[in-house]
């Protein structure tokens, strides 16, 4: 079995990359589970039905959001209803949505989980005790578990992957926005990479103006981020082989998609 994990799509641009791209890659490759982060895909903040049903269209079986679930209040109307939605599962008792989806495809059945970290983060319920409580429920369909760890630091992010390594098949990280090149398998069969890294604007930095960025550092002053329309855009990605009967981990490569790479990792 393969899983296809697209990272962060930020604005437009992001979704662009997804329309051409997703298509290409599942022909390519053939995963029989394709998962996008789409926390950043309304204007670079939350999402929208229209997106996520966009998404499905495209070729993914399941988005995951982030810290930016909330930002489009649109998301209210339609998360408890998309079953193939995935926020945060150390979100709050009582928030709307979901952080564990079933999905079933290509013969096979995967559970897949959504955490955020608390470094640098709103100080949310625990991510390690609550990836224990989904993992049991996950565990009584299927032994193939893909989890998602929205989190900035790398050290909470490498603190996860150790955590669960030999209970789920991967760990992969969102949220910075910059590809690692850390993809290893841990030694009890985990898939691990501290960030999958983003796909959308290629020239910004982190997906937004750069202008805004550089006078934020430089004035400290506060100033609204916008994602840019036009110029060049990037896909970040990460392709996941994984034993069917045991549900552990075989390989993990990276793939990255812009004007000066295309290729996957080895």
């Amino acid at each position: 079995m393969k899983i296809l994990f697209v990272g962060d799509v930020v604005g437009s641009p992001g979704r662009e990359m997804i329309k051409e791209y997703l298509p290409k890659l599942k022909s390519k490759y053939r995963p029989e589970l394709t998962i996008v982060n789409g926390e950043n895909a309304a204007g670079g903040r939350g999402i929208t039905e229209k997106i996520y049903r966009q998404f499905l269209n495209d070729g993914a079986n399941v988005i995951t959001l982030g810290n930016h679930s909330w930002d489009n209040r649109e998301v209210f109307e339609f998360i408890d209803e998309a079953k193939f939605l995935v926020r945060p599962g150390n979100f709050p008792e009582g928030t709307p949505g979901t952080g564990l989806s079933f999905v079933k495809s290509g013969g096979f059945e995967a559970a897949i989980i959504n955490l955020q970290g608390r470094t640098f983060l709103p100080a949310i319920d625990c991510p390690f005790k609550k990836a224990e409580e989904l993992i049991q429920v996950a565990r009584s369909k299927t032994n193939i578990i893909f989890v998602d760890f929205h989190a900035e630091a790398t050290s909470e992010k490498q603190a996860m992957g150790w955590f669960l390594d030999g209970q789920v098949t991967a760990v992969v990280g969102t949220h910075t926005h910059v590809q690692t090149a850390d993809n290893r398998i841990l030694p009890n069969g985990t898939a691990y990479l501290t960030d999958v890294g983003m796909t959308g604007p290629y020239d910004g930095i982190l997906g937004m103006e750069r202008e805004a960025v550089l006078k934020r550092f430089l004035t400290s002053l506060p100033v609204r981020f916008e994602v840019p329309k036009e110029g060049r855009k990037q896909l970040s990605a990460c392709l996941i082989e994984v034993d069917n009967k045991s549900g552990k981990a075989k390989k993990i490569e990276t793939i990255l998609i812009n004007d000066d790479h295309m290729f996957i990792s080895e």
